[in-house]
C-alpha cells in the first residue's frame, strides 16, 4: 500500500455569473471556507455585461510530492446568493406559461426544487440537498 502525503494545500472560492449559455467563473485563492468573507469579495466581482455572481463554492487544491500539478482534494456544497427556493409543485401551481420551459427541464432531469437568484437578472439553478441559500447579504 502506498501512502501520498499531500505537501501543498490552498483554499479558493469559485464564483458563478450569468453567462449567455453556461455560467461566467472567476475564481480568487481565499485563507479559509469563510462563507462571510467570499460574500464580501462577491460584491468586487463583475463580468460581462454587469453580471454579478449568483453563487459560489470552496474548493481546496493539493498537490503531492511527485504530482506535477495540483488536482481539487476537497469541495464545498454550492453557497447561492440572495435566493428564493420554489418547489416544482410551486411553479407548477403558479400556472405562468412562462415557466414551461422550467417546469420540463425539472422533470425532465428529476429536479424537484430549485433556487432563484436575482443579481442582477434571475437564474433558476437546482438546488441539492447540501446546497445553502444565503439571503439578506
Amino acid at each position: 500500500m502506498m501512502i501520498i502525503l499531500i505537501t501543498m494545500k490552498k483554499d479558493y472560492v469559485k464564483y458563478l455569473s450569468a453567462g449567455t449559455f453556461t455560467a461566467e467563473e472567476t475564481i480568487k485563492e481565499i485563507d479559509s471556507w469563510d462563507v462571510n468573507k467570499a460574500v464580501q469579495m462577491a460584491k468586487e466581482i463583475t463580468e460581462r455585461h454587469g453580471a454579478k455572481p449568483y453563487a459560489f463554492y470552496f474548493t481546496t487544491k493539493g498537490r503531492g510530492e511527485f504530482d506535477l500539478d495540483s488536482k481539487v482534494i476537497k469541495s464545498s456544497p454550492t453557497y447561492y446568493i440572495n435566493g428564493e427556493v420554489s418547489t416544482l409543485e410551486e411553479i407548477k401551481s403558479r400556472k405562468l406559461f412562462s415557466d414551461n420551459i422550467l417546469i420540463s427541464n425539472m422533470e425532465c432531469n428529476g429536479w424537484n426544487r430549485v433556487v432563484t437568484t436575482y443579481n442582477p437578472s434571475s437564474r433558476p439553478q437546482p438546488l441539492n440537498d447540501d446546497d445553502i441559500v444565503l439571503n439578506n447579504v
